[in-house]
C-alpha cells in the first residue's frame, strides 16, 4: 500500500510522526463525554424483555463488537423521572472497567436509531458536535493498536482495571480533512467486513468439527466400535439399544462423592498445592488437567490438615457445581496426573470404583447421552445448580474393561485428529484478526494511505 508524500512531528511521544496535513486534537474539544446509567440495583436489570422496562447497551456489547449490535441489548427498569442519558445515533461508548488492560477502554459506535436506548454504567459514551468530524472515522482510531497500547498504560487497578474519564477526553485524535475521514472510514467497512467473513467462515468450519467429535463420541461410548454387534435393549426408554455385555448402572453404584474445598478466590495464591475451581473447570482444559501442564491457583499446605477428603487422585473427577447457564450444566475435569491436587470451592468430587477407566468414562461425560441427563433435571434461572444428589440419580453405560480400552485408543486418535484441524483454523483466525488490527492501525494513523 502507499504512503503519503510528506510527515511531519505529531507532538505526542507514542504517535509518532503523522501525515503533514492531519491535525491533532484533543477529542474534549470534539464533542462531549457522558455516563451511563447510575442508580440502579441488581434486581432492576434483565436479559430478557418484559412490558415496561428499557434497552440498554451492556459492556460486553460493547467490548465483543467494532458496532454495536442491537441483538445483544438487555434490560433495565427506569421510570419516567429518572434523569439517565440516552444513547444517541454515532455516539462512541467506551469501557471504563475491565478484568484486564487488554480491555480497558475498548470501544464501540453505536449506528442505529432506538428511540429510547441507555448505556450500561461501567461505561461512557461520546458524542461528537463538530461537523468536520466522522464519528466512524473516529472510532476506528481509538480501536487502534496504537490506542489501546495507550489506554492499557493509563489503566489503574489489580483486580479490577478502571480508567479516569480525563484519559478519554484528553486522548490526541488524529484529523484528517472530513473527506478524507470518510474515505478511510468507508474503506475500513469493506476491508473488515471481508475480514470479518472469512473468520465467520473459519468459526462455522470449527462448529462442524466440534459437531463430528460429538458424533463419534456418542456413538462409541454408546454402541462401540462393532456395527455387527448384537444388541439388547437397555431397559431405559432414553438410551433405547445397547451392545451386549454392557452394563447401565446408576452414578451412586458406580462412583463416591466428595465435594471440595469451603474456600473463596482470596484463598488462592501463587504456591502451594495446586487447586482446581469451578472457573478453570468451566474454562475448559478438554477434559483433563494436569498440573505440569496448566496453569493452577494453590492453596496454603495447611489445608492438607483438615480437608484431605478434597484431595483428589489420578483419575478422579472434579465437577462445577454450579453454572451460568444450561450448557454449561455438568462441565467437568479429570486429573490426569500423579500430583497431589485439590478440588476447589464449588467442585463435586467422584471417584470411580476399579472397574473403570477414566478416560472412557471422561467421553462418556461429554456425550450428549449423559448431558441430557443432567439438563433435565437441573433447575435454575441465573444459576443451575448441579447438586450430589442429581449426579446420585444419573446413569451411567459400562462396556466390558477391555472394551473400554479399545474405545479409548479409538476416540483418542480420531479426536486429536480434530483438535488439530480446530487448532489450525484457530490459529487462522488468529492470523486473519492480527492483520484486521495491523490494517486498521496502520490506516488511522496515516501510516497507510488508501486512495
Amino acid at each position: 500500500m502507499k504512503k503519503y508524500n510528506n510527515y511531519k512531528p505529531s507532538g505526542v511521544e507514542w504517535l509518532g510522526e503523522i501525515p503533514e496535513h492531519w491535525e491533532v486534537k484533543k477529542l474534549k474539544f470534539l464533542g462531549n463525554i457522558y455516563a451511563g446509567i447510575n442508580g440502579k440495583k441488581g434486581d432492576d436489570f434483565s436479559k430478557e424483555y418484559s412490558e415496561g422496562i428499557k434497552s440498554f447497551i451492556p459492556f460486553t456489547n460493547i467490548c465483543n463488537n467494532f458496532k454495536i449490535d442491537k441483538n445483544q441489548y438487555q434490560y433495565v427498569k427506569i421510570d419516567e423521572k429518572e434523569n439517565q442519558n440516552r444513547v444517541l445515533k454515532n455516539d462512541i461508548l467506551f469501557l471504563m472497567s475491565s478484568e484486564t488492560l487488554d480491555d480497558i477502554a475498548k470501544n464501540s459506535i453505536y449506528l442505529e436509531d432506538d428511540k429510547e436506548l441507555y448505556l450500561n454504567s461501567f461505561c461512557k459514551g461520546f458524542r461528537i458536535s463538530k461537523q468536520n468530524v466522522n464519528a466512524e472515522f473516529v472510532n476506528y482510531l481509538f480501536l487502534s493498536t496504537t490506542y489501546r497500547n495507550y489506554f492499557s498504560l493509563v489503566g489503574r487497578g489489580f483486580t479490577r482495571i478502571n480508567l479516569k474519564q480525563e484519559f478519554i477526553n484528553d486522548a490526541y485524535t488524529l484529523l484528517p480533512k472530513l473527506e478524507e475521514q470518510t474515505t478511510i472510514a468507508h474503506f475500513l467497512d469493506d476491508k473488515t467486513t471481508k475480514i470479518d467473513q472469512a473468520i465467520a467462515i473459519k468459526q462455522k468450519q470449527i462448529e462442524l468439527l466440534k459437531e463430528r467429535r460429538q458424533i463419534l463420541i456418542h456413538k462409541a461410548v454408546t454402541r462401540g466400535l462393532n456395527d455387527k454387534v448384537k444388541l439388547k435393549d437397555s431397559g431405559v426408554e432414553w438410551i433405547g439399544e445397547i451392545p451386549e455385555g454392557w452394563e447401565i448402572r446408576r452414578f451412586r453404584n458406580t462412583f463416591k462423592l466428595g465435594k471440595g474445598l469451603t474456600i473463596t478466590k482470596e484463598n488462592l495464591t501463587d504456591e502451594g498445592i495446586f487447586c482446581v475451581n469451578y472457573g478453570e473447570i468451566h474454562s475448559k482444559f478438554g477434559f483433563e488437567v494436569n498440573p505440569e501442564i496448566h496453569k493452577l491457583k494453590c492453596v496454603h499446605p495447611d489445608y492438607l490438615i483438615n480437608n484431605s477428603s478434597s484431595l483428589i487422585n489420578e483419575g478422579d473427577f472434579v465437577f462445577a457445581d454450579t453454572s451460568e447457564d444450561l450448557q454449561g450444566s455438568g462441565n467437568f475435569t479429570y486429573l490426569n496426573s500423579k500430583e497431589k491436587v485439590f478440588a476447589g470451592y464449588h467442585t463435586v468430587i467422584a471417584r470411580p470404583n476399579n472397574e473403570i477407566i477414566s478416560r472412557f468414562i471422561a467421553y462418556e461425560f461429554e456425550s450428549l447421552v449423559f448431558r441430557s441427563q443432567i439438563r433435565a433435571k437441573v433447575k435454575g434461572v441465573k444459576v443451575f445448580s448441579i447438586t450430589q444428589t442429581i449426579l446420585k440419580e444419573l446413569s451411567v453405560l459400562i462396556p466390558p474393561k477391555n472394551e473400554q480400552l479399545e474405545i479409548v485408543s479409538h476416540l483418542d486418535y480420531t479426536t486429536t485428529k480434530i483438535a488439530t484441524a480446530i487448532s489450525l483454523k484457530e490459529q487462522e483466525i488468529e492470523k486473519l484478526k492480527e492483520y484486521k488490527m495491523s490494517l486498521i492501525d496502520g490506516v488511522v494513523t496515516g501510516k497507510v494511505r488508501v486512495f
